[in-house]
């Protein structure tokens, strides 16, 4: 028998807050995360904005030791997993350690402190290369401090597929509850790559934005959108069997219903021009959920703001949902936050969640003018109270990672 997953908890920390109400609060007025980059010196670069997270103290969730030892991105995950499972309630329940897991992922792991090591050891030679380096770095360690600081002894490992992250680490958590494998997981992800060197990279590819205004940069499905404005953070979620959850009285939050995973298979970086793939992870999620496409009330779009990006997403809604694409309400995140790459999937999910329990939809900001072929029902003039039964949301990743999730009132 399949066993039914629910969220109990969520946890998110992002350059529109430090908790759910500020992020929450941000989100459905439109205020921008985006801001002037502060944490390092960005002047060699051609990009000088990013939703980059201010006035964050790891050492207030970790204390001043143990924060030196890890690196940002880590930071931002442990804090994130601290108020999720603090929200759910789980450390105060009678539960079997042995049987939660952790899988939260990264895009690029700690790439601050791969930076400041390999300029260590090119001016000062091997010997001064930090013995934190490797464990600060790996993108795997992020699940491995979660595990080890609450005991939990259940299957526990870290997948990085680029933008994909967060929804593959909720997909495979649903996955081992469905399999009886763990009661509880804790799953999403985590990204801190605002860096000379992380930057400076997609800089070269072109991918980033310009502008030089942080309230308007991020523009998905606008006609003058000109590529995505980084951003970096965390989103965490606890996920558990829905008997597990009834029997220790939970707060359930959501139900999860189901997830489509594929790839492109086409390019390292672009998507599919027909967003072939996209549409491929969109079908078999709404198959596994058990749904039509006439009954998600909500896309949670990807629309990063790249030309060919959000263009593929159009087109991959249009081939699933069909007559429905131009009526289903859809909206995008990354306008205010830009694109926390890894941490993306997981944050927006939280997202899809609020939007179930509250009732509103964000909308997308700095929409002014519509592009003709992102012909879709976008809220973007003010956020919309309406009734939320069932949400999409979609992440996709450089190498042609595809992930859409389903995500129901409970």
């Amino acid at each position: 028998m399949t066993m039914g997953v629910v969220i109990t908890g969520i946890g998110c920390v992002s350059s529109l807050g430090l908790n759910i109400k500020n992020f929450w609060q941000g989100l459905i007025s439109k205020k921008s995360g985006i801001s002037k980059i502060e944490n390092f010196d960005a002047s060699s670069l051609p990009v000088s904005i990013a939703g980059e997270i201010k006035n964050f103290s790891a050492s207030d969730f970790l204390g001043l030791k143990r924060a030196r030892q890890y690196s940002r991105y880590i930071h931002f995950g442990y804090a994130a997993a601290k108020i999720a499972i603090e929200d759910s309630g789980l450390m105060s329940s009678n539960i079997d350690k042995s049987r939660v897991g952790v899988i939260v992922g990264s895009g690029m792991g700690g790439i601050e402190v791969f930076e400041e090591n390999v300029i260590k050891c090119h001016t000062k030679g091997p010997k001064r290369i930090s013995p934190f380096f490797i464990p600060m770095s790996i993108p795997n360690m992020q699940s491995g401090v979660i595990a080890i600081d609450y005991q939990f002894e259940g299957p526990n490992y870290s997948i990085s597929t680029a933008c994909a992250t967060g929804n593959h680490c909720i997909m495979n958590g649903a996955m081992l509850i469905e399999a009886n494998m763990a009661d509880v997981v804790i799953v999403g992800g985590s990204e801190a790559s605002l860096t000379e060197v992380g930057l400076g990279g997609f800089c070269s590819q072109k991918a980033l934005s310009l502008s030089t205004d942080p309230s308007t940069a991020s523009r998905p499905f606008d006609i003058n959108r000109n590529g995505f404005v980084a951003g970096e953070g965390s989103g965490v979620l606890v996920l558990e069997s829905e008997e597990h959850a009834k029997k220790r009285k939970a707060n359930i939050l959501a139900r999860y219903l189901g997830g489509g995973m594929s790839s492109d298979a086409y390019h390292i970086t672009a998507p599919h021009p027909k967003g072939l793939g996209a549409a491929k992870a969109m079908s078999l999620a709404l198959n596994q959920a058990k749904l039509n496409p006439e009954q998600i009330d909500y896309i949670n779009a990807h629309g990063t703001s790249t030309k060919l990006g959000d263009l593929a997403e159009v087109q991959a809604i249009h081939s699933v949902f069909k007559n429905q694409a131009k009526s289903v309400k859809v909206s995008s995140t990354k306008s205010m936050l830009g694109h926390s790459l890894g941490a993306a999937a997981a944050i927006e999910a939280i997202v899809a969640i609020l939007t179930i329990n509250e009732g509103v939809i964000h909308p997308t900001a700095n929409l002014e003018e519509q592009d003709k072929e992102c012909n879709l029902n976008i809220v973007h003039k003010s956020a919309i109270s309406t009734n939320i039964d069932y949400v999409m949301s979609n992440s996709f990743g450089f190498g042609g990672h595809n992930a859409s999730i389903i995500l129901g009132k409970y």
